[in-house]
């Protein structure tokens, strides 16, 4: 994670909220499952559109479901499944930080991902 100067919430918040695009990547990591922390020997890994996720905290707690999307400007992943009820009764999805879900199954499509997993082993 990115290396916030301050000890003060508000000053922490505000450089989170006005970190430029390339830092904002660094908090969309999230913790990988147990036989995949064995396999790779890695902790963590940033999340991508297609990856399986299982929720680990928040109303939704134990859900397990597909990266539809990667808000990487508020840093937020929209989990299939994952979703809030408007007043009207149609459902939204409901973005969920990536430190509150644990990646599951990964996915391989792409070559530089696999790439660096390699090197990681």
């Amino acid at each position: 994670m990115a290396r916030i100067e301050s000890e003060q919430p508000r000053k922490q918040r505000k450089a989170r909220y006005n970190a430029p695009s390339h830092v904002k990547t660094k908090y969309l990591n999230a913790p990988l499952s147990d036989a995949l922390k064995e396999q790779y020997t890695k902790k963590t890994l940033r999340v991508t559109k297609g990856d399986t996720v299982r929720v680990t905290r928040g109303d939704f707690v134990g859900t397990e479901g597909l990266v539809d999307a990667v808000d990487t400007r508020n840093a937020k992943i929209v989990v299939h499944g994952v979703f809030s009820t408007k007043a009207d009764g149609t459902e939204v999805p409901r973005g969920v930080d990536a430190s509150n879900v644990q990646l599951t199954k990964l996915n391989l499509n792409d070559k530089r991902r696999v790439a660096k997993l390699a090197e990681a082993e």
